[in-house]
């Protein structure tokens, strides 16, 4: 009663309290100690690289699925150079700043593969003319079907890691690593000459990115709710629970 009568009440109006392990949570980035003081004191980068990455799997999902009778990407070769890697590579530098690992591996991954890929979509380079077929020659698309099925694997060994974070960016890493292998069926069924089985492959792979862009989206939208102190709480299906603490020594 004495301290209720000398310490006087105040009353501060926020719109939204988060705490560090939920902010940590948003920011994609499992809960481990850092070694350094300065994470706090930058901009979350990661949805700055996410924003790049959701437009340029949005356009290209909706491509390969050929919505309004939409074929070839030439037209929008400007999301494998500009639109996704100048972002992404951006929030690569930005979070290894910050140290958060995670995510600056997600970023600079999808970063290396738009430009990778996006060298396959120009012309003028004439890549195909090193082939016999052509770009519907046997080697030439055999060769695209391998690079997929290896990025197939590589993204999978990230989804093993994304099991400790939450169900929307381990659903990410899921239907992503899905619709790498799908895309090289495509690319498999095209070198063989089997070119229904590859239209229908192809649409099957957009379909799979395009889940891949909403589920970005909305994973962009929370972070920026948070970060803007939005009196919203969307659920994220937060998985680090299950897991022991990560506060351990590195041997």
């Amino acid at each position: 009663d004495a301290i209720e009568k000398d310490t006087p009440l105040t009353h501060t109006t926020t719109n939204i309290s988060l705490s560090p392990e939920l902010f940590e949570k948003l920011y994609l980035a499992p809960k481990v100690p850092h070694a350094v003081d300065h994470a706090t004191r930058y901009a979350n980068a990661t949805p700055l690289g996410f924003l790049g990455f959701v437009i340029s799997t949005f356009t290209f999902s909706m491509v390969l699925m050929g919505w309004g009778g939409a074929s070839g990407l030439p037209a929008v070769a400007g999301i494998f150079f500009f639109t996704g890697p100048v972002l992404l590579l951006l929030s690569t530098i930005f979070l290894w700043l910050s140290s958060q690992f995670f995510p600056m591996m997600v970023c600079g991954l999808f970063c290396v593969f738009w430009l990778s890929f996006g060298l396959l979509q120009l012309p003028t380079l004439g890549l195909t003319t090193a082939y016999p077929g052509g770009p519907t020659g046997k080697e030439y698309n055999a060769v695209i079907a391998l690079y997929l099925l290896v990025w197939g694997f590589a993204l999978a060994t990230f989804w093993l890691f994304t099991l400790r974070l939450n169900l929307v960016f381990a659903g990410i890493f899921g239907f992503v690593s899905v619709g790498a292998w799908v895309l090289s069926g495509a690319y498999w069924k095209v070198s063989t000459g089997d070119y229904v089985a590859a239209g229908r492959l192809q649409k099957a792979g957009g379909a799979l990115l395009f889940v891949v862009a909403v589920l970005g989206w909305y994973m962009i939208f929370v972070i920026m709710a948070a970060e803007m102190r939005w009196s919203v709480s969307l659920p994220v299906g937060d998985l680090s629970r299950y897991w022991r603490s990560a506060d351990v020594e590195l041997g």
